[in-house]
């Protein structure tokens, strides 16, 4: 009987359409992922006016939906290395297209919030999922690439929200730009038909024949005798106990670090998301005008996450990641003080290449550097212990814009929190956690999805 490592299989695969599908359902979850938190920082100004609420009350509105983030990140990520996959992103859809809709329903600031957590239960979850699908699936030498690619679409849903958002506002209402995130439930019995399960939850269920018509497909070229037998990388058989996996294994220094990153990386993607509208407002920009900055914000981040993803499957991942979280910084802070329109929707392209941009890498080597078993768990404590920053963001930038400061001053808070990701990342001590892990020697010596160079 020959035993045949799964992972390995993947690592060596060539890239063909079955990598495509699960592509193309990552990037398509992420694209309405995207959508449904960008959402409210197109229609803020309009539910301000509306329910009559101040710059304040309206962060704490905004920061409803990533308290549920948090949560949702956590809980389901950890389901989702119990139940699978498939059925945890399906629940995910679920959630953040029922409760996003309902929000358009809300007449108050109490009930919007309210719905906003349930909605953030989902969009929170979704994260660490895809990001450990599509890092469970994608070969070796694309996996940096095909991560951040998928990560793309949470941008496009942003993109989405600005195109659509003025004039579905103006024509029929801020409502209207809630009630179209209902669509995607007609998408899960598709979702639940078409979208591969994580193998080594097939093998611990002991659905081998789904697994061989994984390989199959991922593979075709690799001969499977009838008597082959699939196994895991002993780091990758967790059975109980996963959050604690994720302090093992000299892990735990660098896990706590990568919290942090986190944190300061949601920190200034959701202070951006939630403000950049009215920030360019008080700049004195129109409304279509601060909603053209939110498109070149998110083309930036875009071609930030690409790029980055590229840089780091070809150089060392973990120094890209300190490059990134530097420029943020230092865009942000040039973006308080430049004066010429033309100018300043260059620094906003490059604001968001190297803060969303930085996040979705973040994302990437955050699914890279744990093992396959607990890469769900591990994401999503990171992704739902970054989300206090995700809260705190919004929430600072509200309490700074009714305090009115200078607008320099907003955008500096948030370059702050960029350095603070920087010094994090530098203590993240990759190559002893690689080298505990359990993959072997050679390729396998690190977690899935590193070349030697990453470590």
């Amino acid at each position: 009987m020959r035993d045949i490592d799964v992972h390995r299989i993947v690592d060596e695969a060539r890239f063909n359409g079955y990598h495509g599908v699960v592509l193309f359902w990552c990037v398509l979850i992420l694209i309405l992922d995207g959508y449904d938190l960008a959402v409210v920082g197109a229609a803020m100004p309009a539910i301000m006016d509306e329910m009559g609420v101040d710059a304040a009350q309206a962060g704490f509105m905004a920061s409803s939906a990533l308290f549920g983030m948090m949560f949702g990140a956590i809980s389901l990520g950890t389901l989702a290395d119990r139940i699978g996959r498939r059925m945890g992103i399906s629940i995910c859809v679920a959630l953040f297209s029922v409760f996003t809709a309902a929000s358009g329903l809300a007449g108050d600031p109490i009930t919007f919030s309210v719905m906003r957590f349930l909605a953030g239960l989902g969009i929170g979850g979704a994260l660490p999922i895809v990001t450990a699908q599509m890092a469970e699936f994608a070969p070796a030498k694309l996996r940096g690439r095909l991560v951040t690619l998928a990560f793309a679409g949470y941008s496009i849903g942003g993109i989405l929200v600005a195109l659509t958002g003025k004039q579905l506002i103006e024509a029929y209402g801020w409502q209207s730009v809630f009630f179209a995130a209902l669509a995607p439930l007609v998408l899960i019995p598709v979702i639940l038909k078409t979208m591969p399960e994580s193998m080594p939850y097939l093998i611990r269920q002991g659905r081998v024949d789904e697994v061989r018509r994984t390989i199959g497909k991922l593979a075709p070229d690799v001969p499977l005798a009838p008597d082959a037998r699939f196994t895991l990388p002993s780091a990758d058989r967790a059975t109980s106990a996963p959050v604690a996996k994720l302090f093992e294994g000299g892990r735990g220094l660098s896990t706590v670090m990568i919290w942090v990153a986190f944190f300061m990386g949601l920190f200034m993607v959701y202070a951006l998301s939630s403000w950049l509208t009215k920030l360019m407002a008080m700049a004195g920009y129109s409304l279509g005008s601060a909603l053209n900055f939110v498109i070149v914000f998110n083309l930036g981040a875009i071609i930030g996450a690409v790029s980055g993803g590229w840089l780091g499957d070809r150089f060392n991942i973990k120094t890209v990641l300190i490059l990134f979280y530097a420029a943020g910084a230092a865009s942000l802070t040039l973006m308080g003080y430049t004066k010429s329109t033309g100018l300043l929707f260059v620094i906003v392209f490059f604001v968001g290449a190297s803060t969303l941009g930085t996040q979705i890498l973040a994302y990437a080597y955050a699914g890279s550097f744990y093992p396959t078993a607990i890469r769900s768990t591990g994401v999503g404590f990171a992704s739902g212990i970054g989300r206090l920053g995700a809260i705190v963001g919004p929430i600072l930038i509200g309490t700074l814009v009714a305090l009115e400061l200078p607008l320099e001053q907003n955008f500096m808070a948030i370059a702050i929190a960029g350095m603070l990701g920087m010094a994090a990342v530098l203590l993240i001590d990759h190559r002893l956690a690689a080298s505990n892990a359990g993959r072997g020697t050679g390729r396998d010596a690190g977690p899935v999805g590193l070349e030697p160079s990453a470590r």
